[in-house]
């Protein structure tokens, strides 16, 4: 800087030659060169600069020009910053200014800047003012990231909090425009559905409908080049600058400033976990500070900001509808379960009623073959009545419907007289049942129905899980409460397990009970009947010592903890028959030699099946069924099973996969790790479809797995299957071909059970299982009261009867196999299997196959269809399809004409089927599609909704819809629209929201 200055010619300037300059001159330039500190020296009439290296900075491009210049001249621009403060210094005062906006021409455009400076006066021996000392310090930077500090923050403080998106979307805005200084205009684009799109949601800093803010940007990269590259930062998932603002919309003029702005910057606005972007905040650049590290670090931060405040506000947006949802949800769960009592015991009481008149020898003698199976049929119709009641019970409370209706009771006798219907049963195994319930000296207010659902769950499971010593009952008066305990001497609870025996569907893992039936209900529902009563439960238990759980309700006129008001109106009454826990527990106690195969004659050696199924009744029917063609060993769990296998080598087993002491998984497992056994053919018998457990027992080595309810024909089939491909192997065992297709069918299997929620697994296990036996008791039954010469039976009565309660069961089957098609759309499991299908044909054979419930019902039927109708659809569901409309109408529009009618238009096939029924008002063509909808008032109750919700699933899994319409003849008439090509996919995006939101 020395040398700068003695190259120029001073003498031109009011300073003149440096060699006549004053010495106090001299020696201020001499200490302003010698100091790091910026410091300008002005000098003189004309005001001349002389500065250092550090005030150098400052000048920027003004250097080296500044050097001699009139300080006036140079910082014309920041004049109005700064021309005071030096008007006082020339004047005798010194002035200090701190972290002083200005603006700066020093690299060719009005620069935004701050600095911390003084102007001190500087006199001659005279004490005239001949020049002004100026130290600077440049606070740009602080001040800048300041303020951009304090705008994140304020977007984190007003728009993070926002609940509500559009809200959320306004805070934003207006947040950013009060740092217009950083941020001349901002653009908030939200992608539009389908994602093709982005729409304009706000702006600030200028006016909507100028060249540069469009109402709509394409999301493609054709519309990159002529806008704002939106497509470009979704693809990036990166902050993506625009530096040729005038070229794409020519001037750009926004902000505080009258300058254009030159670049700006597209922020796509990402939420986690979601891939496309939520929107687009498009910036301006501010025209008065330079683009550099700093400023390209905050627009970073600023996305970062900008996407948490919107995506928070989102995500509660989202959750709030969630909610909502669930509540529609609950709503519809409630209206399920009002119908669904109606559902179950409608066929439940036309078969336990038929069957007890049977029994009883009220139609006459009955053959003792027939009697035996007649009495399977009636103790598994009570278990499917024990799981319905609790499952309704349970169902009820949760849905804050169950009230109890006290009435003062002598707790003492009711408790008794339930608990010793328990003697025979516990007796019947070698252990004792001590009931001791004291006289209270008082009757307790307590509703009767919900007390004996308390002690028949409480000993039910004591038994269960007690194989030696005592179940002891007791009833006691304690501290203004009477406390029921039972207490057993079973394999107790493990400590970790104490917390969650009362919770919904927990079951112990591993527990060895006498069976594994059962769907964790049972506690839970203990649990919340004390509550309903102002009392509570306890659990106290050592592992291998037993448990004890104690039940106090309150002396007094307790009040009902559940719903009350005119709106809580008590439900129907669930009424228990204490034999259907009996008739279980008797089961469950039943000795192994029972199982001994029956005797059949037969010639020459026959294959021997090894049988394992943990229910009596279900072991009992499978081995007599096999008997007819195989030798059978039956037992009782699958520790049994593999003892046996071991001791002498079977044929084939056939297993449960949920039984006590070793389940079926564990068996094949252990068959496997046998290599004397490795290869013995495992077929398990499951109701739980798609379980893990299912899986598991496949990836293992299982070969075949058969979902209850099956029919007899189809279990006899996949023995023989599987003893037919067990030979084949054992001839052909090199064969690596052979072996991979096996293993290809395995790994197929697999993908088809893929796991299902446990509740619904344990669900179907438990109906499915009553329901198979009931069905092929049933059949067996029937073969043996056919009327014959010399029997005494009613040959008219009699097998109407039983054909009525095999009806009954055909239609629990299908309500069981509709509960779970719902539970499948509810878990994403909903499948097609798409082929090509004559439609034509398909409706004429649905129709020959309806044709007697058809004619029973009056309705003379006209299909009106092309010779052929080739369509890719899946046969199984579309043939659903049409029998659900066909029985809609059947049940809507008896006695009047239907008519299916069939035809191509252009890339639909169009299906009709048009009744001359009541109609379906406007007002719900579309909630008849929902869930548990039932329809109009004239229509009859029967029925839960289900056949034409999960017609709609299908269609829409085809790609189709599904639609009501009214001619104008009236009636009603469902359109169906299938596209001519389906995917081959699990569902359709319909169908998978649908399952997003619970079933």
């Amino acid at each position: 800087m020395a040398a700068l200055i003695a190259s120029l010619d001073w003498s031109k300037s009011p300073l003149g030659p440096i060699e006549s300059w004053p010495q106090s001159l001299r020696t201020t330039v001499s200490l302003c060169l010698a100091s790091n500190f910026p410091i300008n020296i002005i000098w003189g009439e004309g005001h001349n600069q002389i500065y250092n290296a550090g005030y150098r900075v400052a000048c920027g491009a003004a250097h080296p020009r500044a050097m001699g210049e009139s300080y006036r001249i140079t910082w014309a621009s920041a004049w109005p910053a700064i021309g005071e403060p030096f008007e006082r210094a020339l004047a005798g005062e010194t002035s200090y200014l701190e972290n002083q906006r200005m603006f700066l021409e020093r690299n060719g455009y009005p620069e935004e800047a701050f600095f911390t400076f003084s102007l001190s006066p500087i006199r001659d021996e005279s004490g005239k003012v001949v020049g002004l000392f100026h130290p600077v310090t440049e606070t740009t930077a602080t001040m800048l990231a300041e303020r951009r500090t304090r705008a994140l923050r304020d977007i984190a403080d007003s728009a993070g909090q926002a609940l509500v998106f559009s809200e959320a979307c306004a805070l934003l805005l207006a947040t950013l425009g009060e740092y217009a200084l950083d941020l001349p205009f901002a653009l908030l684009y939200v992608t539009a559905p389908g994602g093709t799109e982005a729409r304009l949601q706000g702006l600030c800093g200028t006016k909507a409908g100028r060249p540069f803010a469009p109402d709509v940007i394409r999301l493609t990269d054709t519309a990159d080049d002529e806008t704002w590259p939106l497509a470009r930062a979704a693809q990036s998932g990166r902050v993506e600058p625009v530096l040729d603002l005038e070229a794409r919309f020519g001037p750009v003029v926004a902000g505080p400033y009258p300058e254009p702005v030159k670049a700006g910057f597209v922020l796509p606005v990402r939420v986690a976990g979601v891939d496309a972007p939520l929107g687009y905040l498009v910036i301006g650049v501010s025209q008065r500070l330079p683009l550099d590290g700093t400023y390209r670090a905050f627009v970073e931060m600023l996305s970062g900001a900008v996407s948490a405040a919107l995506g928070n506000a989102r995500a509660y947006e989202a959750e709030r509808r969630r909610a909502e949802a669930l509540a529609e949800i609950d709503q519809a769960k409630t209206a399920f379960f009002s119908n669904v009592s109606h559902e179950f015991r409608t066929p439940l009481t036309l078969m336990l009623g038929p069957v007890e008149d049977l029994l009883a020898g009220l139609r006459g003698t009955l053959p003792e073959s027939a009697h035996g199976e007649l009495q399977v049929v009636h103790r598994n119709a009570l278990r499917l009545l024990k799981l319905v009641n609790a499952l309704l019970d349970f169902s009820r409370i949760e849905a804050g419907r169950a009230q109890a209706t006290m009435e003062p009771t002598d707790l003492s006798a009711l408790t008794r007289d339930v608990a010793s219907a328990f003697r025979s049963a516990i007796e019947r195994v070698g252990m004792r049942l001590v009931v001791d319930a004291e006289p209270l000296g008082e009757p307790v207010h307590v509703d009767r129905e919900m007390w004996e659902k308390i002690v028949l769950n409480l000993v039910s499971n004591a038994f269960k899980f007690t194989h030696a010593g005592e179940i002891r009952v007791e009833l006691k008066r304690e501290d203004g409460f009477a406390r029921l305990s039972v207490r057993d001497t079973g394999i107790g609870i493990p400590e970790a397990e104490l917390g969650k025996v009362f919770q919904r569907f927990h079951r112990v893992k591993e527990a060895r009970g006498r069976t594994h039936e059962g769907s964790g209900i049972g506690l839970a529902l203990v649990h919340d009947l004390a509550k309903l009563h102002g009392g509570s439960v306890e659990v106290e238990s050592v592992e291998g010592q037993g448990a004890a759980f104690s039940v106090r309700v309150p002396f007094g006129r307790a009040v009902s903890m559940g719903a009350q008001g005119p709106e809580a109106e008590r439900p129907p009454a669930n009424p228990i028959r204490v034999e259907a826990f009996v008739q279980e527990a008797l089961r469950w106690s039943l000795e192994q030699a029972a199982d001994a195969p029956a005797p059949v004659a037969a010639a020459g050696p026959r294959p021997r099946i090894l049988l394992a199924d943990d229910n009596a009744d279900m072991r009992d029917y499978v081995r007599r069924l096999l008997s007819q063609r195989y030798a059978v060993t039956a037992v009782a769990n699958g520790a049994e099973a593999l003892r046996s296998a071991r001791e002498s080598r079977p044929d084939l087993v056939l297993s449960d996969v949920m039984m006590p002491v070793m389940d079926g998984i564990q068996l094949v497992k252990q068959l496997r790790a046998d290599e004397a056994l490795r290869t013995l053919p495992v077929i398990l018998l499951s109701a739980r479809v798609g379980e893990d457990a299912t899986a598991s027992g496949l990836e293992l080595g299982a070969d075949d797995y058969l979902t209850k309810p099956f029919a007899a024909k189809e279990l006899l089939a996949r023995v023989q299957t599987q003893l037919t491909m067990a030979a084949m192997r054992l001839r052909a065992s090199e064969q690596d071909a052979h072996a991979k297709q096996l293993e290809q069918q395995q790994r197929g299997l697999e993908s088809l059970l893929s796991a299902r929620d446990e509740f619904l697994s344990i669900a179907s296990h438990e109906l499915k299982t009553p329901i198979t036996s009931l069905l092929l008791q049933l059949q067996m039954a029937e073969r043996y009261v056919k009327p014959v010469e010399g029997r005494v039976v009613s040959p008219e009565r009699l097998p109407r009867a039983l054909k009525v309660s095999l009806a009954q069961v055909d239609r629990l089957t299908r309500l069981v196999e509709d509960l779970l098609d719902v539970a499948r759309i509810r878990t994403g499991t909903f499948a097609l299997d798409v082929q090509q299908v004559d439609l034509a044909q398909l409706a004429s054979d649905v129709l020959e196959r309806l044709s007697g419930q058809l004619a029973q019902a009056g309705c003379p039927t006209r299909l009106d269809a092309p010779h052929q109708l080739p369509w890719h659809v899946d046969l199984h569901r579309l043939e659903q399809v049409l029998t659900n409309l066909l029985t809609n109408a059947m049940r809507y529009a008896p006695g009047g004409p239907l008519v299916v009618r069939l035809q191509e238009q252009g890339d639909l096939a169009r299906i009709e089927v048009r009744d001359h029924g009541p109609g379906v008002p406007e007002a719900q063509r579309e909630s008849i599609f929902d869930r548990f909808d039932r329809g109009l008032a004239n229509r009859n109750t029967g029925g839960l909704g289900l056949g034409l919700f999960i017609s709609k699933q299908i269609v829409a899994a085809h790609g189709g819809t599904i639609s009501v319409e009214a001619p104008p003849e009236g009636g009603a008439c469902f359109v169906v629209l299938l596209p001519r090509s389906t995917a081959r996919t699990q569902a359709s995006a319909d169908v998978a929201t649908l399952a997003g939101s619970g079933a």
